[in-house]
């Protein structure tokens, strides 16, 4: 009779216990992303990358009574918004649930988010790219430039420079008699 309630209470703990680390109080929450490790590690739906079952925050929540709903709620805003589960649920039928059932379909609805999200993430990451060569291209230009004045100064100097170590011109000697 106990032994179920020992059980639960040592998956819990084990939730939010970091690797050889004791376990941590209610209190003492481990960051969204130790959290999103470790429901990796736990769950094959994290694990794998699956689309998850619609509010498994709340199915998270109940299995972990002890974690904080913020806390939960970052690490699946994490979790969904990454590139990797993005490009799944663009592909996926399913959702799956903490324990890697089937659990609902994906709409045509979540899949054309997705795929409008990751259409979005890719142009503005190709358009951060294209303005970085072109600061890189501007950058070179501008330092190819003052390189090309810098030498025909140095020519200049080299030109006019020996002019002044030698006798002053006969013109300007005779005015300063």
């Amino acid at each position: 009779m106990n032994t179920e309630a020992e059980s639960s209470r040592d998956t819990q703990s084990e939730l939010v216990q970091t690797d050889g680390a004791a376990p941590r109080s209610a209190a003492a929450h481990p960051d969204a992303r130790a959290l999103l490790l470790r429901l990796q590690e736990l769950s094959p739906a994290f694990r794998e990358c699956r689309p998850l079952a619609l509010r498994i925050d709340k199915a998270i929540l109940a299995r972990f009574p002890e974690l904080d709903r913020k806390l939960v709620r970052s690490a699946m805003r994490m979790h969904t918004n990454s590139t990797r589960y993005l490009k799944a649920m663009e592909k996926a039928t399913q959702r799956f649930d903490l324990d890697g059932n089937a659990d609902g379909e994906v709409t045509d609805e979540h899949r054309a988010f997705a795929a409008q999200t990751l259409k979005e993430r890719f142009a503005e990451s190709a358009r951060r790219k294209r303005d970085k060569l072109r600061e890189a291209r501007a950058r070179e230009r501008e330092q190819e430039a003052e390189r090309r004045t810098a030498e025909k100064l140095q020519q200049l100097v080299g030109r006019f420079g020996k002019a002044g170590d030698k006798e002053p011109h006969t013109e300007n000697a005779e005015n300063d008699t």
